[in-house]
C-alpha cells in the first residue's frame, strides 16, 4: 500500500513517520515535506505543487496511492479533498465547505450561536470604521481575530482600547494578514486555561484522540505574541472524565450534527480549541486538521494503525474500529528561528547529534535539505518530542532532546509542559 501526505510541517512528518510503521504500508510519500521526511525510512518527498490539484490526481493515479492524508488547513479550505474524492481517490480530510469551520471566523462563530454550541461574545467587521467605532463600546481585555486563515497568528489579544485600534490598523491598513484580514473578530476575552481536543470524524460518529494541552504564546509564562504552537503535551489533566463527556455533549456532536443539518457532513481530524474554567467551558476556533505541534505528542503515544484508523472514517466503519493508546505521557517542545513569529532568517546550517534513546523523536518542521546539509526554511523549526512514564520524565526527555540541535538564532520556551505538573 502506497500513502501520499501532503504538506511540509511537522504534522506532517509525524503523520508520515506514523503511517510509514504500519507494515502493509511500502512506502509513504510526502508532497512537498522537509528534510525530517526525506530522510526518514520508508518515506520519500515529491516535490509537486499542492495547488495543481490535477498533478497530485495525475501522482495518485500513477503511484496507486491507496490514502491521502491532506495535513495544512489551506488545501482542505481551496478544496483539495473534494477533488480527490470526485476522481476516486481515497483522501481523509473535510470537503471545502466543512473546512469553513476554519477557514472563515464569522462564519464559525455564527455556527456556533445557531447550534448552540457555547463561546465568547463577538461581533464581525468589513471595514476600518466600523470596527474603530465598536472599540468604544466594549470592555477590557478583548480579543481581534483576522477572519480568514493566518497559520495560527491571526489573533491579537488587546488589553486597551489604543492596542485594539492598532491591531485594526495592523489588519486592515498594513494587510499584516494579507488576504485573511478582510473582515474581523472582535470577541470577549476569556479567562482560564486552554486545551485542545482533536477528534477523529465521520458525519455522525466519532473517536476523540488522545487530550493535549498547547502552547500558543511565544514566551514563558504565556507571554508575548500568538504562534502556531510552541509545544504541546499529552494527556492534558484539566480534561478529566466529567469534562471530557461535557466536550463531546456540548461541543462535539452539535458540530457534527450541525454540519449534517448545512449539507456539509464531516470527514477528518476535527480540532476544537477551548478555554476551560471552573468547570465551565467556551470554544475559542475550530481548526480543520491536525494541530501542530499537538500531532507530534499523540502521535508517539497512538500504539493503532492510522492508516487503519483513516480507512475506517472514510469506509464509515468507525463504530467497529477500537483506537489504542500507551499510557505514558508525552511531550513535545518546538525549536524556532529568532524573529518568531514575525521576520527570521532562514538558511541556517542545523547541527543533529544522534540520540538513540527509545521513546524521544525529532520531527522536523521548517527544514529543507541541501547536500548533505539540513537548513532550516521557517519560523517553527523542530519539535523535540519524547514518552516518559509520567509528563516529568517526558518533559525532561525532551528537552534533553532539545540540547541535541543546534542552529544560529534558535530558541525554545522552557516551560512547555509546566501547567500539566501543577
Amino acid at each position: 500500500m502506497y500513502i501520499l501526505v501532503i504538506g511540509s510541517g511537522g504534522r506532517e512528518h509525524a503523520l508520515a513517520w506514523k503511517s510509514a510503521q504500519d507494515e502493509s504500508v511500502s512506502e509513504v510519500f510526502v508532497c512537498p515535506g522537509n528534510a525530517g521526511t526525506a530522510l526518514e525510512n520508508k518515506v520519500s518527498n515529491v516535490l509537486i505543487d499542492i495547488n495543481d490539484f490535477a498533478a497530485v490526481k495525475d501522482f495518485c493515479i500513477n503511484k496507486n496511492i491507496a490514502l491521502v492524508i491532506v495535513g495544512p488547513e489551506q488545501p482542505l479550505v481551496d478544496g483539495l479533498v473534494d477533488y480527490l474524492h470526485s476522481n476516486s481517490i481515497k483522501t481523509f480530510g473535510p470537503s471545502s465547505a466543512a473546512a469553513q469551520l476554519e477557514g472563515s471566523k464569522t462564519f464559525s462563530k455564527d455556527f456556533f450561536i445557531k447550534y448552540g454550541i457555547p463561546t465568547a461574545a463577538y461581533a464581525a467587521f468589513e471595514n476600518f470604521d466600523s470596527a474603530k467605532e465598536h472599540l468604544k463600546k466594549i470592555s477590557y481585555p478583548t480579543v481581534v481575530k483576522a477572519d480568514g486563515l493566518a497559520a495560527g497568528k491571526g489573533v491579537i489579544i488587546c488589553q486597551t482600547e489604543n492596542e485594539a485600534v492598532e491591531a485594526l490598523v495592523s489588519i486592515f491598513k498594513d494587510q499584516a494578514f494579507g488576504d485573511a484580514g478582510t473582515r474581523v473578530v472582535i470577541e470577549d476575552f476569556l479567562i482560564g486555561e486552554e486545551a485542545s481536543f482533536i477528534a477523529v470524524v465521520s458525519k455522525d460518529k466519532m473517536i476523540p484522540l488522545a487530550t493535549s494541552q498547547d502552547h500558543k504564546a511565544v514566551s514563558d509564562g504565556d507571554e508575548g505574541l500568538n504562534t502556531g504552537g510552541m509545544g504541546a503535551y499529552s494527556p492534558a489533566p484539566i480534561v478529566d472524565e466529567k469534562m471530557h463527556r461535557k466536550i463531546i455533549d456540548e461541543v462535539m456532536k452539535p458540530t457534527m450534527h450541525g454540519l449534517i443539518a448545512e449539507g456539509s457532513p464531516y470527514l477528518g481530524f476535527l480540532y476544537a480549541g477551548l478555554m476551560i474554567n471552573n468547570g465551565e467551558l467556551k470554544v475559542l476556533e475550530f481548526n480543520c486538521r491536525f494541530g501542530d505541534p499537538e500531532t507530534q505528542p499523540i502521535l508517539l503515544r497512538l500504539k493503532s494503525s492510522l492508516v487503519e484508523l483513516c480507512l475506517a472514517a472514510i469506509d464509515n466503519q468507525l463504530n467497529a474500529y477500537q483506537i489504542q493508546w500507551t499510557d505514558e505521557h508525552a511531550c513535545g517542545v518546538v525549536i524556532a528561528s529568532q524573529g518568531y513569529p514575525q521576520s527570521y532568517t532562514k538558511n541556517n546550517e542545523v547541527i543533529i547529534k544522534p540520540t538513540d534513546e527509545f521513546g524521544m523523536k525529532l520531527f522536523h518542521a521548517g527544514t529543507r535539505l541541501q547536500g548533505d546539509k539540513v537548513l532550516t526554511s521557517g519560523g517553527r523549526v523542530f519539535c523535540a518530542t519524547a514518552l516518559g512514564k509520567d509528563l516529568q520524565e517526558a518533559q525532561k526527555k525532551a528537552y534533553d532532546l532539545v540540547e541535541s540541535v543546534s542552529f544560529d538564532g534558535a530558541f525554545y520556551r522552557k516551560d512547555i509542559g509546566n501547567k500539566g505538573l501543577k
